[in-house]
């Protein structure tokens, strides 16, 4: 067996004896596809006493509700009803607009904007809104130890800002110099910020809620603050924004709570307030919101796949943004739910950790992988197959040119499945009947999907020499194991932060997947072989063409498709599906529909509620 591609021999014995020998896989648990696991429906936890006019909603586990921290969808679902930014999504769509921003200017060389602030907007606190608060929040984002994209601001966005040498591990590094961003309060309602060079979409990044503005001080997590309160305390007992709602309570793994804030700066709630059922449990989250109707509205995952029937599905019209609108019935309730469907900006994928798998094993993986099977067998048709990392409607040349590149390059069998070429390559490393590569596929436990996609490919494998079993962690416990270079492979999704192929690909940018350096965005440990020298390199003609012209453009999507091919060469992160998102919705409920960004991006003060049935 060959010991290559950034895979030590001493870290391969390690991982192939006893208990360390589980290769993780991180992704998303569920239940059989019968249509209700138990062979009867099960009674659901009750709904909760929070009056009729709250809109009562399903999440999975979070992790907090400091917008520097989270990276966790369902945490961002939450914060994005107690948080405003400078920008924003309206109802998930990619045309961003002004939120407390009323208005900007940028210079002609794109690298300063100033950036004009609404006046009176209110924290919940009662404090005005003002550029300093703004120039806290973003110091916290780039400086503080619990901000997970610091790199959004210093390397996205590109602020510019000095660095200092530590050692580290006996080694001397660059990090970010606290207060060093030029990033100014020009006045009260005025910010200025200094670009390091152009970035293309500065604008839309300041949508994100990592962005958010929080008051001037609250929490003494960076250098020239002492804080309010604690930041365990901000983050989980009293988050303060400046959002259309104000937080009520959390309870872990149990409920979450917002209320209508009465002097909301923009359109004020139409609901008291926003309540969310926690559970990482399908069958418990199927029979709490469509069994017995205790959610208004349900997303894909919480109408798990097993017991999703797309017979039910009936498309009435698709509207001008492609976005498909019916309805969905009858239910296991009796009931016909309002239906939306839409193909939005997103990834579904199986990563590996290169340090602890080899590459024969990640080719045999892709070999075996039949993304088309797997979307009609375990997803349902709710998706479409992937091929590349970056998805096809923000692909270099659209959908077109995505299933073109795809169908004449992509390595491993377009639609189909190859074991023999996937025994072949095993054999060619050394592997064979009496000398099998162990894995193990772990996956998160609110999931229905990843389970029957573990057990497909698990099958698969068996004759490829590949023995691979399947354990499951919860969401946050899988980040963190993750972070910290415990998942040798792992199963995880991708929704936009701004809508460019660039959000995506950071992803497979080398240097930010190395878990032994802090806030890695992925846990690949991708290094020291030519494929990964390709997409470093492919990465940095992105970097260095960053402004908003077509000839920098072009430049950038030559170099998408390189890192893409990059990674296709090495499988670092095996490219899995794009998820159809799904919103259903019993017709008390007046919601507005959502756009490319996703209904997780969606505040909730445009909703309204009428009277139950």
């Amino acid at each position: 067996m060959t010991d290559t591609d950034n895979l030590s021999r001493r870290r391969f014995l390690q991982a192939t004896g006893g208990a360390a020998s589980a290769a993780a896989l991180a992704g998303c648990t569920g239940t059989s596809d019968d249509d209700d696991s138990s062979g009867e429906t099960q009674k659901g936890q009750d709904a909760p006493d929070v009056g009729s006019n709250y809109l009562r909603l399903i999440n999975s586990t979070m992790s907090t509700l400091d917008p520097v921290k989270a990276t966790d969808t369902a945490s961002g679902v939450v914060i994005q009803q107690v948080f405003d930014a400078l920008m924003n999504y309206p109802n998930g769509t990619i045309d961003v607009k002004g939120q407390i921003a009323k208005g900007y200017e940028t210079s002609e060389d794109f690298t300063t904007y100033t950036l004009n602030l609404k006046e009176g907007v209110k924290f919940h606190n009662g404090d005005e809104v003002t550029a300093q608060d703004f120039v806290y929040s973003w110091e916290r984002l780039a400086q503080s130890d619990n901000s997970r994209r610091a790199y959004f601001i210093l390397d996205s966005i590109g602020i510019k800002h000095e660095k200092k040498t530590v050692t580290k591990d006996g080694e001397e590094t660059e990090v970010y110099k606290p207060n060093s961003m030029k990033v100014t309060a020009k006045d009260d309602y005025t910010i200025e910020m200094q670009l390091k060079e152009p970035f293309h979409a500065t604008v839309e990044m300041l949508a994100y809620t990592s962005f958010a503005a929080v008051p001037e001080g609250i929490v003494g997590d960076i250098k020239g603050y002492e804080g309010e309160m604690t930041h365990k305390k901000f983050s989980t007992e009293n988050p303060v924004g400046a959002g259309p709602f104000k937080f009520d309570k959390w309870e872990s793994n149990t409920e979450a709570k917002v209320s209508k804030f009465e002097d909301y700066h923009g359109s004020a709630a139409n609901v008291d307030g926003v309540h969310w059922n926690i559970s990482s449990n399908s069958d418990a989250i199927y029979n709490y919101g469509i069994v017995n109707q205790n959610a208004d509205m349900v997303a894909n995952e919480q109408l798990p796949t097993p017991k999703y029937n797309p017979n039910k599905v009936n498309v009435e019209e698709t509207d001008s943004l492609g976005r498909k609108v019916g309805t969905y019935g009858p239910t296991k309730a009796d009931m016909e739910m309002d239906y939306t469907g839409f193909a939005t900006i997103n990834a579904f994928y199986i990563g590996f950790n290169t340090d602890s798998v080899p590459k024969a094993v990640r080719k045999a993986a892709a070999y075996a992988l039949n993304q088309q099977q797997a979307v009609d067998k375990v997803f349902k048709g709710r998706g479409e197959s992937s091929y590349h990392f970056t998805p096809p409607s923000i692909y270099p040349g659209g959908a077109p040119e995505y299933t073109k590149h795809a169908k004449e390059n992509y390595p491993y069998g377009y639609n189909e499945e190859r074991i023999d070429k996937a025994k072949e390559v095993m054999e060619e490393a050394g592997y064979g009947p009496d000398n099998k590569a162990k894995v193990t596929f772990t996956v998160y436990e609110s999931s229905s999907t990843w389970p029957e996609l573990a057990k497909l490919l698990r099958d698969k494998l068996t004759s490829a020499h590949v023995d691979m079993s399947v354990e499951k962690a919860p969401f946050s416990t899988l980040l963190k194991r993750g972070r910290n270079g415990n998942l040798q492979a792992y199963s995880l999704g991708w929704v936009m932060d701004w809508p460019a192929p660039d959000n995506f690909l950071q992803l497979l940018y080398p240097p930010r997947t190395d878990t032994s350096q802090s806030a890695p965005v992925s846990y690949l440990n991708w290094a020291d072989t030519d494929a990964a020298e390709k997409a470093t390199k492919a990465w940095e003609t992105v970097q260095a063409n960053p402004k908003p012209t077509d000839k920098a453009e072009k430049a950038r999507n030559d170099a998408y498709v390189q890192m893409e091919e990059a990674n296709w060469e090495d499988v670092a992160l095996l490219p899995t599906y794009h998820r159809m998102d799904e919103r259903f919705k019993y017709d008390w409920v007046d919601a507005p529909r959502f756009g490319g960004a996703g209904f997780d991006r969606q505040m909730f003060n445009n909703v309204k509620i009428g009277e139950r049935k």
